[in-house]
């Protein structure tokens, strides 16, 4: 199968330019750098004059809650989600039912993901207080890392006992794994829901949020992380940063680019102050805080400091949604609009078409050192996203292909499209058209230094 992409404005390795894209069966064969119709004889044109032809986004980050949680989501309906939204390959987390911190569990998921994932896809291993032992047994080529709950969150996972955690940074280290990680500290975050439950009642005001799971509480734990990886020179990815003062603790020059930091849409795209309007459909953990957090966040996406924006995609049925701090359930399903939301962005001058690119797509399959994916480069594995900017769409539940059919964007409206998604050469999303029966790939990794 040969296709054609022809005309657009490639977006790629930092530049920008007019050209067209040959693909053969499941790989880009060539990128030509002009208006030229390309010779030969194809089974399919795409004509992406005035569309911007990007690489297909590399979400870090995504909770699919398979299984055992599938009444919220389930990789089918996510994965789809995910295609509709230019995401071509995802890293999903271990909080499921079970946990995904076993071998067997992880087995499972590779089964799972192989007959219902329309993406690409690879699960992170969860660390437990007590699982330690089992990473040696680990295929490094096949999972990007370990994920690491050092505050409590969705899940029950938390690894709170000191020399569980000494181990997970130790045999990481030793693996040549990458540790991701959930930082807040929950001592601080019991003690002050406890003083607001005083204050406010049993479920306090969502607007209370951000105090709650305060940025002392992220700082806390971050910093901890950051020991511990120093310490035993681990590479480390610090999930969801939500404070400016965390910032602080990227691209220093001592640490050899090691710890990292990944940004998340809901602290891109929203402050406490949004709390008034969207009330629990933004309730996140770590919290969405202030606007000078949000701001500062934004300016780190480029000067280095923020390494890769995700979106912590976290699908709840609308009625676990209801309440206050308390009561409604944390996280919100976000990679449908990951893109077009950093595409809004660009327009509002916040950081070039070139560095979203890079932070949602190259940046990404360097860190975790993924084989032949997140470049648009010859003989590297087809996954591509054609967007369109000046056409608007108005988001509600029916365009919502999340499982749980709500997004807090909903009401939105966005000025950008994603029309095309191409997954390992498969023509996935065709505007309005979407082939169910096309399926992604198991993603590999080398693990060089």
């Amino acid at each position: 199968m040969r296709r054609l992409i022809q005309g657009g404005t490639i977006v790629n390795e930092g530049r920008s330019f007019i050209g067209s894209l040959i693909i053969e069966d499941d790989c880009i064969i060539e990128i030509i750098e002009n208006n030229e119709t390309p010779r030969g004889e194809f089974d399919e044109i795409v004509n992406a004059t005035g569309c911007f032809v990007l690489p297909g986004v590399i979400d870090d980050h995504v909770h699919f809650r398979e299984p055992g949680l599938t009444e919220k989501a389930d990789i089918e309906s996510e994965s789809r989600a995910a295609a509709y939204g230019g995401v071509t390959s995802y890293f999903e987390m271990p909080n499921t039912n079970p946990q995904t911190t076993t071998l067997e569990a992880l087995q499972d998921k590779w089964e799972r993901a192989k007959h219902s994932s329309h993406v690409n896809y690879s699960f992170f291993i969860g660390a437990t207080n007590t699982n330690q032992t089992l990473f040696p047994q680990l295929d490094i080529h096949t999972i990007p890392g370990i994920k690491l709950f050092m505050g409590a969150s969705t899940g029950n996972m938390l690894v709170d006992r000191r020399e569980a955690l000494e181990m997970t940074f130790r045999t990481a280290a030793e693996l040549n794994l990458p540790v991701m990680t959930h930082c807040e500290d929950s001592g601080i975050i019991n003690e002050n829901m406890k003083v607001a439950k005083e204050q406010f009642g049993d479920d306090p005001d969502i607007t209370h949020h951000w105090e709650i799971r305060s940025a002392e509480a992220c700082w806390a734990s971050s910093f901890l992380a950051v020991e511990l990886a120093r310490k035993y020179k681990t590479q480390l990815h610090i999930a969801h940063i939500s404070t400016a003062k965390e910032l602080s603790l990227a691209n220093l020059p001592e640490d050899e680019g090691r710890i990292t930091l990944e940004a998340v849409i809901a602290h891109i795209a929203f402050s406490n102050e949004d709390y008034l309007t969207k009330k629990a459909l933004i309730k996140c953990n770590p919290s969405v805080k202030t606007v000078a957090d949000r701001d500062a966040i934004r300016q780190a996406l480029t000067d280095g400091r923020i390494t890769v924006i995700g979106t912590d995609h976290a699908p709840h049925l609308w009625s676990q949604k209801q309440g206050g701090c308390s009561k409604a359930a944390s996280g919100m399903p976000m990679v449908q609009f990951s893109l077009v939301s950093m595409l809004e962005l660009v327009n509002k001058g916040v950081l070039t078409i070139e560095q979203m690119v890079n932070l949602m797509s190259h940046a990404p399959a360097r860190l975790f050192r993924i084989d032949k994916r997140g470049f648009l480069r010859k003989g590297y594995k087809a996954d591509i996203t054609i967007v369109a900017p000046d056409q608007p769409w108005t988001v509600n539940e029916y365009c919502i292909q999340s499982k749980c059919k709500w997004s807090p964007m909903m009401g939105h409206t966005y000025q950008w499209r994603v029309l095309h998604t191409f997954c390992n050469g498969n023509h996935l999303l065709n505007k309005e058209e979407f082939d169910n029966t096309i399926h992604g790939e198991r993603i590999t990794f080398r693990n060089d230094n």
